[in-house]
Formats: C-alpha cells, sequence, structure tokens
C-alpha cells in the first residue's frame, strides 16, 4: 500500500517534470493529478493550490541543486579556479543529457520561472530570489580561497560570485533558444574569463 509520503511525492514529480517541460501557466491542476495517478481530492488534501505545490517543487530542486550541483562542483578535492569551470561543465552535462532524453534543452528551471512568475506570483519570486542568492554563496567562497592561495588578484568576491551566477543564467537562456548545450561549454569558458584574469591558469 502506497503512503502518503509517496503520494505526495509522486504529485510533485508530476508537477516538476510537466512545468519544467513546459510552463506554470500551460499545467493545470488536472493534468498534474492525471499523470500522478491522483484524484483532485487527493491533490488538495496535500496542496492548497497550485502555487503552494510549486512552491514545494522549487524546496525540491533547492535541496538537489545544492546538493547534487553546487555541492559537487565546489568540492575542495580539485583547486578553486577549477572548481568554477566545473561548476560551467556540470551544466552543460546536465542540460545535454535532458536534451539526449527529450530532444529539448528546457534550461534552468528556477529561471524558467522566474522569467514567467516573478512578476505574477510574489511569493514565487521570493522563493526563487532565495535560491539565487544562495547560490552565489559557495561561487563567492571559492574566490575568496582562490584569493588566499594567490590563484586570483584582490577582487570583491560577492560581487564576482553574483556576476557568474548572472552569467550562468544568461547562458542558460541562450543555450534554450539555441536547443544547444554546447553553448553552455562555449559560453561559460569566455564568461569565466570575464572575472579571472587570463593570466590565472
Amino acid at each position: 500500500m502506497e503512503s502518503v509520503t509517496d503520494t505526495r511525492q509522486r504529485i510533485i514529480n508530476s508537477a516538476r517534470d510537466l512545468m519544467f517541460a513546459r510552463s506554470y501557466s500551460e499545467v493545470g491542476v488536472q493534468e498534474i493529478c492525471r499523470d500522478a495517478g491522483v484524484q483532485k481530492g487527493s491533490f488538495y488534501h496535500f496542496f492548497p493550490s497550485k502555487r503552494d505545490l510549486t512552491l514545494a517543487v522549487l524546496d525540491q530542486l533547492d535541496t538537489y541543486f545544492r546538493n547534487e550541483v553546487l555541492g559537487k562542483a565546489f568540492a575542495k578535492d580539485i583547486p578553486p579556479v577549477q572548481r568554477i569551470s566545473r561548476f560551467f561543465e556540470m551544466l552543460y552535462s546536465g542540460q545535454s543529457a535532458i536534451k539526449a532524453e527529450s530532444g529539448q534543452l528546457y534550461g534552468c528551471p528556477f529561471g524558467n520561472l522566474a522569467c514567467e512568475m516573478s512578476t505574477q506570483d510574489e511569493a514565487i519570486r521570493k522563493k526563487i530570489d532565495h535560491f539565487f542568492q544562495a547560490a552565489e554563496q559557495p561561487i563567492a567562497e571559492t574566490l575568496t580561497e582562490a584569493m588566499e592561495q594567490g590563484d586570483l588578484p584582490a577582487i570583491d568576491p560577492v560581487a564576482s560570485a553574483r556576476a557568474i551566477f548572472a552569467y550562468a543564467e544568461g547562458i542558460m537562456l541562450v543555450a534554450k533558444t539555441r536547443n544547444d548545450p554546447k553553448v553552455l561549454r562555449e559560453l561559460g569558458n569566455h564568461a569565466l574569463q570575464l572575472v579571472i584574469p587570463a593570466t590565472v591558469s
């Protein structure tokens, strides 16, 4: 017998996949229920509204991104400057896998939802903004470590981290528009050079 937790998770997973592949506005509660194999009564038992479900989806994506992308990209097993390159390479690998499976490059789920909903729903906007700001932290810490080791000149690590993450989001949008994950690798390397001098190896 399926547990309550399993039912709730199935609804979140269906909403995540459908919204990621299309958009928030195009995916309704009825379609999410059909995809998840649940009745509407079960949906509203767990989530008062589609917005509440979306916030739960964002929480799940946040946990995944922190652990599986940021946590691994900025692990201290390689020199700090190389970790930034690894971050862009991981974005490339992830989107390449999605393109291979679906034929489409979906881009960043946070960025997609920010573009669609930031002027429409304040709770969703705040949730995404919190994620963006938290995602900048490991980049800033890595830049600080690189300066302390003499691999970078004196820069503002917080502002530079914000710039690097903004580049990453912009590159994801360009790659999605071209439906080409290689853009992430190519432009990622150029974006890095805007912050880190070319003389740094």
